[in-house]
Order: C-alpha cells, then sequence, then structure tokens
C-alpha cells in the first residue's frame, strides 16, 4: 500500500517514513502544501497523511482542490491544532479522519487501516492463487512444502500480481506504485525483486510462475 505524507517537520517525516516502512507501507515524504497537490494529481495513492500547517499551501487548502477534482484518496489530517473548530473544518473540507500531534504510533497506524479499510477490505486476508497463499496480516508466502516470511516490496509486488493473475502488469506500473512516480530507481530493479520471488517460488514448489512478456510487463500464470 502507497501512501503520501505531506509534513514540513523533516524529523518528524523521517520518524514517521521509518515507522511506515517498518510497516510495510511505500511512502512519499513531502515537505509543503503545494509539492503535495502536485504529487496528488499525478500519483496514484491508497491514502494521504496532510499536516495543516505547510509553507506554500495549507493542507486545507490542498485538501479543497484534492477533492474539488473527485479525488476520493483517503485523507488522514495530521496537526497540532486540537481545538474542535479545526477538527470539523478538516473533517467538512473532505478528510477521513484527524489525529493531533503528539500522537502514538500506534493509534496512528490503526487510523491509517480504518481509513484505507473500504480499499483493502476482502472476505479474508489471504490471497491464494494455484498452491501458494498469501497472507496479507502477517506477510507470509506460503505452500504445503513451506513458507517465507517477505520483505516489503516483494509482498507488495507479489500482492499486485497474485490479486490480478494472467493479467500483464506493466513494468512501469511497479515503479510507479511501489517506488513512486517520481523515484530515480532505475527500472531493472523491478527485475531484480521478480528474481527474488520467483526464487521463493521455487523453493516453495509452487504450481504458479511469474512471467515477463519482452517490453512489456509481468504476469502471474499456471505452470503448464
Amino acid at each position: 500500500m502507497r501512501l503520501l505524507l505531506a509534513e514540513d517537520e523533516r524529523s518528524l517525516s523521517r520518524a514517521i517514513v521509518a515507522i511506515l516502512e517498518k510497516n510495510h507501507y511505500s511512502v512519499d515524504a513531502v515537505y509543503d502544501g503545494a509539492e503535495a497537490l502536485a504529487w496528488l494529481e499525478n500519483g496514484d495513492y491508497d491514502g494521504v497523511i496532510l499536516d495543516l500547517m505547510m509553507p506554500k499551501m495549507d493542507g486545507i487548502t490542498v485538501l479543497r482542490r484534492v477533492r474539488e477534482v473527485g479525488n476520493q484518496v483517503p485523507v488522514l489530517i495530521l496537526t497540532a491544532k486540537s481545538e474542535i473548530d479545526d477538527k470539523v473544518l478538516g473533517l467538512d473540507s473532505g478528510a477521513n479522519d484527524y489525529l493531533t500531534k503528539p500522537f502514538n504510533s500506534r493509534e496512528l497506524l490503526a487510523r491509517i487501516r480504518a481509513m484505507t479499510r473500504g480499499q483493502t477490505a476482502q472476505p479474508d486476508s489471504r490471497l491464494q492463487v494455484g498452491n501458494v497463499t498469501l497472507d496479507r496480516a502477517t506477510f507470509e508466502l506460503s505452500s504445503p512444502t513451506g513458507s517465507f516470511r517477505l520483505a516489503n516490496r516483494e509482498f507488495q509486488m507479489l500482492e499486485m500480481l497474485m490479486s490480478n493473475p494472467k493479467r500483464l502488469i506493466p513494468t512501469e506500473r511497479f515503479l510507479e506504485k511501489i517506488w513512486g512516480y517520481d523515484s530515480e530507481t532505475e527500472i531493472n530493479v523491478v527485475w531484480v525483486y521478480i528474481s527474488y520471488l520467483r526464487k521463493k517460488l521455487a523453493a516453495l514448489h509452487a504450481n504458479i510462475q511469474i512471467k515477463a512478456t519482452r517490453n512489456a510487463g509481468y504476469s502471474l500464470e499456471e505452470l503448464p
């Protein structure tokens, strides 16, 4: 799951990024409102953590502009302001939730899970294709012969593939969704992670494979 964090206090931003990445989120961090709006206009996010008091453009203005163009990405306002009027203004402007600084990291994570639940809700937290199961709660990839706990980007990549079996996913889509549209990451890093996943699937004696389509992307297919 990919999040945008808009927080101008850089030490706090670094701390939040560390918390989120440790919990298997991909995070793009920006430091002013204008930058946040630009990234939201060009990126594809599952959720936004938005500070109210930012340079260049305040969080309420960013939120209103995002909602005006029909973007319904879940937004959690994170701010030092605790007055009821500020909370009401944020919620009335289209925010999904409101968290006041200072905050507990467990509460932050719980609120992110709650506001993004509608996008990720499934009858079961497990994805299964062939004889392979991916547990989205524990990040465990398993088959009848064993299991692995996947690293953050391995998990996100395989989740995309297993959520769309037999569907071709462009290489650029992996980069955009997992590393961020403005990332300077080379495209061959996708191949590296595909290689990691192929080795794990082989070790689990999976009856599915990650198929490469030249100059196009990857898909999850059943073994012949």
